[in-house]
């Protein structure tokens, strides 16, 4: 085990789905949460308090699509967060973005509700992406700015450029776009997203990082730390996770994208499958299976 452990370095990395869920998902630790949010809006609006709430959504009807988030929020003043880190490149992520937030609105409303009361609480999507997502050009438009790993998009009059309707957003981070140095950390945005992308490489909490803010990470998510099932969690979460870089990129060289990330893909899940029986015969919990080998609760009870 201590062989281990040394091979996966110091703390948790948070761009794995237990990790990101370890920091950021737990009543525990939700400071954290709030605190990153806040730093996102920068005083566009303060969150106080944050409640989870639950990350599967069935459809109003039996051929509507099942959605799962990663995480599920509702503020202090009403507002719901949809919070999503996405490891590898998604061609319509933008469309997954808008299609969450419609089916949260939908939501708000009653169904048989009448009159012409349509007040809606403000609904926000925040996505974490290690991947460019106009990588391709798709938009057809140059982002010129600072920030180009940043995305604050809003609902606008095209051509006043003033904000038509303030209570949807959709805040977006390209993780790779951000190479920013520790001597150009400027706000605590910034620290937060060196620390994503440095924090698994990391042997302490370096000085020009504010502890105040960033201490509980380096308390809570020493690998050291960990019981033996979020350990074996968390290993199994970053296999997943470089297997599917592995995948992706294979794929990309090829010249065959589709064919072979099908045929890769399946192999991955098989390896997936096998796993989950292992660790459920030996007696781990269910949901941590399920997170751990990216597969669903009800494809674990079925092994």
């Amino acid at each position: 085990m201590a062989r281990s452990k040394k091979h996966l370095g110091r703390y948790v990395d948070p761009r794995t789905d237990f990790g990101w869920k370890f920091y950021f998902g737990r009543e525990d630790n939700k400071i954290l949460l709030i605190e990153f949010l806040n730093s996102l809006f920068h005083g566009e609006k303060i969150i106080s308090d944050l409640r989870y709430k639950p990350v599967e959504h069935d459809g109003d009807y039996e051929e509507m699509r099942r959605v799962v988030f990663d995480l599920h929020c509702i503020g202090s003043d009403g507002e719901v967060f949809i919070i999503e880190m996405q490891q590898l490149f998604q061609e319509f992520f933008k469309d997954r973005a808008v299609y969450y937030t419609s089916r949260l609105i939908n939501k708000q409303l009653a169904r048989g509700k009448k009159g012409s009361d349509y007040y809606l609480p403000e609904v926000y999507f925040i996505g974490i992406l290690e991947f460019d997502m106009d990588r391709n050009g798709s938009t057809g438009i140059s982002r010129v700015t600072e920030r180009p790993y940043f995305y604050d998009v809003a609902l606008c009059d095209k051509l006043t450029k003033e904000i038509f309707y303030d209570k949807l957003g959709y805040k977006m981070i390209s993780l790779p776009l951000f190479n920013k140095q520790p001597e150009e950390l400027k706000t605590v945005m910034d620290q937060w997203l060196y620390l994503l992308k440095h924090l698994s490489t990391m042997d302490r909490l370096p000085t020009f990082l504010d502890k105040r803010i960033f201490g509980l990470i380096f308390e809570i998510g020493e690998i050291g730390k960990l019981t033996e099932e979020e350990l074996m969690s968390y290993e199994a979460s970053l296999k997943h996770k470089r297997d599917a870089e592995s995948v992706f990129n294979s794929a990309k060289k090829s010249g065959e994208a589709l064919g072979r990330a099908k045929g890769l893909a399946e192999g991955e899940r098989k390896k997936a499958l096998e796993t989950a029986k292992a660790f459920k015969e030996m007696g781990l919990p269910i949901a941590d299976i399920a997170k751990g080998t990216g597969l669903s609760v009800e494809e674990v009870e079925k092994l």
